[in-house]
């Protein structure tokens, strides 16, 4: 009997009992584990064909040897079996699925509606406030750049609520005239609001509209002899032609379009998004969705659309690059998700085969990039093991470093690194628990290390796989200490390294410890930059960590334990008195004196810190 008879038999069992309906069915390991979700149309006819089919792929060969348990859901249609099983894709993450990994929302630009001075942020997630959206943008740093160019252009303020109502002058913002100060009111309602009305014309596309009208109000500034304000109507036109020749108003005229290339090569694949709105380029995003390396692009372009859109707004058009499985389904079930028609298009030539290949093109690039860093990465691991004699073959390290300031908000920090580069999902913080520890670097080594590996252990197959090798910012000490721990937990063949600053703390004169030796790289050795940028990133880590847990400390003060004392006035204090500290020392009469705290209530403070 062949292993894949096993999962054959299995399925056997279960046909019978199956209703002739659409659905999704979960093929589940001896663990417990969900290792392969498909859908069908009619699932009894879909598992058949894995039992009556004699030549199976490899792939689908050890996905049944490894089946021990099937489980059914069914739904009323065949579009909501697809809908699910991209839901459950992303849920359990099967090993014989193709999988994106894909777990970020793309941000969007929000303008108020009903606000009196409405806002202009950066949004994500829901979008259940009353206003205007835009976007979506493919990075953070795209949306940021639009906003900060918008508030060149139309001067919209960008302060939150709170900020916004306790102005008394205006902030640096309406000196470099990126906002008007509405907060101070420097300027009236109906001129804000004609300003906002620009910004959601321009970002939706009527540019050129804008243009005309701040050209119009220059040339009238000029006949007036205004020119200070023909000056910075000048300016304004100046930011709008600079934001225009960067989102690249595309030949197609593209308006509500996402254009999905993918490219594959030596088994791994990309896919390049392109985000088209308003006839403009918000830019791309790259995903290398995890796959066998015999599936086809087909199978890998119609989940990579199910999974991608299964979280996300869909456009009205989505144009690809190749021919997809199940393109009517694909378009009748995200139209019925969107309440609206969805076309999904080939393109081969035409005017839209530009913004193809160019997503095409940027798509090779990226899996090019991503085979060499493999590669390169691959490479620097085997110099490794040669400079240090490890036997064990690296494909995971794990780095550690700790932060604090003379015993305060002691975290310890983890960071990985893989064959693809870094894994920011295995980076881990931990806060130090045992009070002595927190200004004690080797104390704190040991509880983070402890920690980690204690739970490794105990929790097998629901925590961080162990890694191949150890890297710890520090030297002999930090070494000895780490090892010890390790040895405890019976991890004695698991490799450690230690990376010591020089004298001077110089970077490039570093020293290294393994097993009871020292060693040192020459000054240009790749390896040694490797070590050095793994280090760097895992300081980098534990210092943003130790700098968000003290910015928590100083927000929450003792002003918090006060009944009565909310978010305004606690800001209202703290405003006015520079801290907490100096509003314990503060007389009664100078409480009394701050904005918005009554007599009553300034009297429940002072008698807080003096009674």
């Amino acid at each position: 009997m062949k292993s894949s008879d096993l999962g054959k038999e299995v399925i056997k069992k279960e046909l019978s009992l199956i209703p002739k309906s659409p659905g999704i069915y979960r093929m589940i390991n001896y663990k417990g584990d969900v290792h392969y979700i498909g859908k069908a149309k009619n699932l009894p006819n879909r598992l058949k064909s894995y039992v009556s089919e004699k030549n199976h792929i490899i792939r689908t060969e050890r996905m049944l040897a490894q089946t021990h348990k099937i489980e059914i859901t069914t739904t009323s249609n065949e579009s909501e079996a697809l809908l699910l099983e991209a839901n459950l894709i992303k849920k359990f993450r099967p090993k014989f699925n193709i999988l994106l990994k894909d777990d970020k929302s793309f941000p969007f630009i929000y303008i108020g509606k009903k606000d009196k001075w409405p806002q202009l942020i950066k949004h994500r997630g829901k979008k259940d406030k009353h206003g205007f959206y835009f976007g979506p943008f493919a990075s953070a740093g795209s949306a940021n750049w639009t906003i900060k160019m918008l508030q060149k252009i139309f001067q919209i303020r960008v302060c939150d609520e709170g900020t916004f109502k306790n102005r008394k002058r205006p902030c640096i913002l309406y000196q470099i005239k990126r906002c008007s100060a509405p907060c101070v009111g420097y300027v009236d309602e109906v001129e804000y609001k004609n300003s906002v009305q620009d910004a959601i014309k321009f970002v939706s596309g009527k540019s050129r509209e804008i243009q005309k009208n701040l050209s119009k109000q220059m040339e009238e500034a000029s006949e007036k002899l205004d020119f200070e304000k023909a000056s910075m109507l000048r300016d304004k036109i100046k930011s709008l032609n600079i934001i225009q020749s960067s989102q690249k108003i595309n030949e197609s005229n593209l308006v509500d379009a996402d254009v999905i290339a993918a490219y594959k090569e030596s088994g791994k694949t990309c896919v390049q998004v392109f985000f088209y709105r308003s006839k403009q380029n918000w830019g791309n995003q790259s995903y290398f969705p995890k796959h066998d390396p015999d599936q086809n692009i087909s199978e890998i372009l119609s989940s990579f659309i199910m999974q991608f859109y299964e979280n996300k707004n869909v456009p009205k058009l989505v144009i690809l690059n190749h021919e997809i499985k199940d393109k009517k389904l694909i378009e009748k079930t995200l139209g019925s998700k969107e309440d609206k028609s969805i076309s999904i298009t080939i393109v081969k030539k035409g005017s839209k085969s530009s913004v193809v290949l160019l997503a095409e093109k940027n798509a090779k690039e990226s899996l090019n990039r991503k085979i060499y860093e493999a590669n390169n990465n691959k490479n620097l691991f085997e110099r490794i093991n040669q400079k240090f004699n490890i036997k064990n073959s690296i494909s995971l390290i794990e780095v550690y470093d700790n932060s604090h300031i003379q015993g305060t908000n002691s975290v310890g920090a983890m960071i990985a690194f893989g064959e693809e580069g870094f894994i920011k999902k295995r980076y881990r913080k931990f806060d130090i628990k045992t009070k002595s520890a927190e200004n004690d670097d080797y104390a704190m080594l040991k509880e983070v290390l402890n920690r980690r590996f204690r739970r490794a252990l105990l929790e097998k197959g629901n925590y961080l796989s162990l890694p191949d090798l150890l890297l710890i910012d520090g030297g002999k000490g930090q070494y000895t200490t780490s090892r010890e721990v390790l040895n405890e937990f019976g991890l004695y063949d698991l490799p450690i390294i230690a990376i010591a600053k020089g004298k001077f703390r110089n970077s490039g004169n570093e020293t290294f410890f393994h097993n009871r030796k020292s060693f040192k790289f020459e000054k240009n050795d790749p390896t040694l930059f490797f070590l050095q940028r793994l280090r760097d990133e895992a300081h980098r880590f534990a210092i943003s960590t130790h700098r968000a847990k003290r910015k928590k400390g100083i927000s929450s003060s003792l002003l918090d334990q006060i009944n009565g004392i909310g978010s305004i006035r606690k800001r209202a204090l703290l405003n006015h008195f520079g801290s907490a500290r100096a509003v314990e020392s503060a007389s009664f009469e100078e409480i009394k004196s701050v904005e918005g705290v009554e007599e009553k209530v300034a009297k429940k403070i002072y008698n807080f810190f003096h009674e």
